[in-house]
């Protein structure tokens, strides 16, 4: 027992030294980031003046659709980080350009890196892949454009109704005949979106590392 003191303050030293070390340094160090452009001032290191400055924030439409992303546990199969050369074949499955950075992730509340990739990586999928109906069918129907792909479905996302002609534009989602026969979609029938399949579409559209930052610049 007259070492319990000892013990206590051990641990708690530790605990503090990680906490630190992990969490205080870190949130001063990115809290310290804001958006810039491509180049900086070499005297003044601040953005060029005129220059866009990345990164932007996400538009309304799709932080909703980023919402919907960690509902549906998208964070659990698919990461958002390109690794630097050297360190996986990000660059060569043409995941992205450059690697990311710290800067690219300062407008974020919950940084999305993942832990796993049993799908490929997304911080660059709208960058590579900016067709909407392209995300439509994949969520609709993984197999309609990856065949073998072990992504579970999001049907559930969708709605089949009835054609109407007279209704206002909508989006609809092309389903190869093949898919909709399987579904058993009567004729006369369309699959649309729901307003959670159009925000996590949305969101996956904005994903891109399509800008240069002074510390990372695209191959």
């Amino acid at each position: 027992m007259k070492y319990l003191p000892t013990v206590f303050l051990g641990v708690f030293l530790t605990l503090a030294a990680s906490w630190f070390g992990l969490i205080y340094m870190g949130s001063i160090q990115l809290g310290g980031l804001e958006p810039t452009s491509s180049e900086v001032d070499p005297v003044t290191k601040q953005p060029i003046a005129g220059e866009d400055l990345h990164p932007v924030q996400l538009s309304g439409l799709a932080q909703k659709g980023n919402a919907e992303y960690i509902k549906m546990g998208c964070l659990y199969c698919h990461s958002q980080q390109v690794r630097r050369k050297g360190f996986g074949a990000d660059y060569e499955r043409g995941w992205g350009d450059r690697q990311s950075v710290p800067r690219d992730y300062i407008w974020q509340k919950r940084v999305l890196l993942g832990t796993m990739r049993t799908g490929p990586d997304l911080k660059n999928v709208g960058g590579r892949l900016s067709d909407e109906n392209w995300h439509y069918q994949h969520l609709y129907n993984p197999q309609i454009t990856s065949p073998g792909s072990v992504m579970p479905r999001f049907e559930y996302l969708f709605k089949v109704q009835p054609i109407d002609p007279n209704a206002a534009p909508h989006v609809v989602v092309k389903v190869p005949e093949k898919f909709a026969k399987e579904d058993k979609i009567p004729a006369g029938y369309e699959v649309v979106p729901t307003e959670r399949a159009v925000a996590l579409v949305q969101y996956l559209k904005e994903l891109k590392l399509d800008y240069d930052l002074p510390e990372a610049k695209r191959k």
